[in-house]
């Protein structure tokens, strides 16, 4: 506790000081008597004087004494912001272990996890490093053949981050797609013990990918922060971008059909209830999937923002609401993971937001 520690210094200092400079003058008016009655005179001013030489002496070890002090205390790095650490990352709580549900809220603390916002507007994965860790991928994709996406997290010293919380069921979530918003997959690799992911994965076609590393870290202290950070790899071959499909509120897979109801605005939470159906039009028997009874991604068109959603922890009859807030206008691709029977299965959807 420094402010102990300087009262402690202080008082134990400055008096001790004060005791050795006593002693060593006062044998000074002796070493000048010269035995007779006059020399009384000049005893009692070298004494007075001493005093005075004690007392200024006293305020000048004081003043140094808490200069000294003061520099002892002083922050490491006085150009950190308060409530940070050395990697500018936000300290939250220490519950953590959550990451955002609600994209365009901008950074904030979520069940005690700081949530990092990559985006400025909500978007998040639009860079490959962000408060203070950094995606490390080591991976060539070759389409159409099998491969294995390789990758580390570094911290702001450039070690190999070992330490995340499980979040969702998992501690890392990983999301690959295509430049054209195609080819959608959702990956949970392992981690070796040098801090080295890994995953099985083929590229089914050529061109720009873009992959997302989507988790939350724990640092020395014990503390969280949850990240989205992305990186372009590339599968080689001749890249055919397609279109968007049109916009829509419903989708086909593999027989279930689903749909959803909600107009997202511009920065405006705002709920989308989706529903699956099965062949004979009754609701699907829904199964929790990574904690919950879907998970929902949504792209946007162009720079590939990311937003992360997760749905109401208590469904509503026979629908799984999500609180989606659309960063700005455009185009996005929206993704659906849902379990039924076991298996699961992948909705999408092109959303237009005014």
């Amino acid at each position: 506790m420094p402010e102990s520690s300087s009262v402690t210094s202080g008082t134990g200092v400055v008096p001790d000081d004060s005791e050795a400079g006593s002693g060593a003058p006062a044998a000074q008016p002796g070493d000048g008597a010269s035995g007779s009655a006059g020399a009384a005179g000049p005893v009692a001013v070298d004494r007075e004087t001493l005093r005075l030489a004690l007392v200024v002496g006293g305020l000048v070890l004081a003043v140094l004494l808490g200069f000294g002090l003061g520099r002892m205390n002083a922050p490491a790095d006085p150009a950190r912001p308060a409530g940070t650490t050395a990697g500018g990352v936000a300290t939250g709580g220490a519950d953590g272990g959550a990451h955002a549900h609600s994209p365009g809220t901008g950074a904030h603390t979520h069940d005690g996890a700081t949530v990092t916002q990559g985006g400025g507007d909500g978007a998040t994965g639009l860079s490959i490093t962000s408060a203070g860790y950094t995606l490390v991928p080591s991976t060539e994709l070759v389409a159409g053949r099998a491969g294995e996406l390789r990758f580390q997290i570094r911290d702001d010293q450039r070690r190999a981050v070992t330490r995340f919380a499980v979040v969702h069921d998992k501690p890392m979530h990983v999301i690959m797609v295509r430049r054209d918003l195609g080819g959608y997959r959702h990956l949970h690799p392992t981690m070796a013990a040098d801090g080295t992911w890994s995953v099985p994965i083929t590229a089914p076609e050529a061109g720009p990918w873009r992959m997302y590393a989507d988790f939350t870290a724990v640092a020395d202290d014990g503390r969280q922060v949850a990240v989205v950070l992305g990186a372009d790899l590339t599968a080689s071959g001749a890249y055919r971008p397609r279109p968007l499909p049109a916009a829509a509120t419903s989708a086909t897979v593999d027989g279930f059909t689903v749909g959803y109801a909600g107009t997202p605005e511009v920065g405006k939470s705002v709920p989308l209830r989706f529903r699956v159906t099965g062949t004979d039009g009754t609701a699907a028997a829904l199964e929790p999937y990574l904690g919950a009874y879907g998970h929902l991604v949504a792209l946007r068109e162009g720079d590939l923002g990311y937003l992360h959603v997760h749905p109401e922890p208590v469904r509503d009859g026979d629908d799984v609401t999500f609180w989606l807030t659309a960063p700005g206008p455009g185009s996005y691709r929206m993704f659906l993971d849902f379990q039924v029977g076991g298996v699961v299965r992948t909705a999408e959807f092109t959303l237009t937001v005014a």
